[in-house]
């Protein structure tokens, strides 16, 4: 199994290499964003491990009791493998696991500005479900979005899927790199090459 997850991630990694080209004024972002989700992934480590060097992970404890200790795990883990670690929605996290910054959800993109005024150097993304968040993602001052959900999504928050041709039509319209996320795996990724984004991101995608 973990050798099919591999060639999974593998295979998602040389896909991303086909996305859109993104000119950053310093280290670019990942191609691959694994977001974690306790109920979804319950061995967030065992990804990080197979993770390709340069991709990023977005922590999402969701108020578990051992969210530090956690945390602080991949935190190690990312060091040593050289991938970027975000925590999601809580600099207090970021802080105490030593996260490179956060990623936002789309209700709390109007923090990144207070953010990057206390953390110059933190890497900051935000979520985005429509062109709109896109817009005041960019006004916020974040350096991508992760624009879902793109395909059919096992989340219960999900709404309905954007599609390709919807995703790339919010893709067009942005001025900072888009990441698709929902739906996104092994098999599904092809579909988004000329799509217009940047990255892919995925939850049980990047586990199976």
């Amino acid at each position: 199994m973990a050798d099919q997850e591999t060639d999974s991630l593998e295979a998602l990694s040389r896909t991303a290499e086909r996305l859109r080209p993104w000119a950053f004024a310093g280290d670019p972002l990942p191609r691959l964003l694994f977001f974690t989700d306790p109920s979804r992934v319950p061995d967030p480590e065992a990804v990080a491990e197979r993770l390709p060097a340069g991709a990023g992970i977005v922590y999402r404890p969701f108020d578990a009791a051992d969210a530090v200790e956690r945390g602080l795990r991949l935190a190690r883990i990312a060091r040593r493998r050289g991938l970027l670690l975000l925590a999601g929605a809580d600099p207090a996290l970021a802080e105490a696991i030593g996260a490179g910054g956060v990623h936002l959800p789309q209700r709390l993109v109007e923090r990144a500005r207070q953010i990057r005024l206390a953390h110059p150097s933190w890497r900051i993304t935000a979520a985005a479900h429509d062109a709109e968040a896109v817009r005041a993602a960019q006004l916020a001052g974040v350096e991508a979005v992760v624009v879902s959900p793109v395909f059919a999504s096992n989340s219960p928050s999900a709404g309905a899927p954007l599609g390709v041709a919807g995703l790339a039509r919010i893709a067009a319209g942005a001025a900072l790199p888009v990441y698709a996320l929902g739906g996104v795996n092994a098999r599904t990724a092809d579909a988004l090459v000329g799509a217009g984004v940047y990255g892919l991101a995925g939850i049980e995608g990047f586990g199976a």
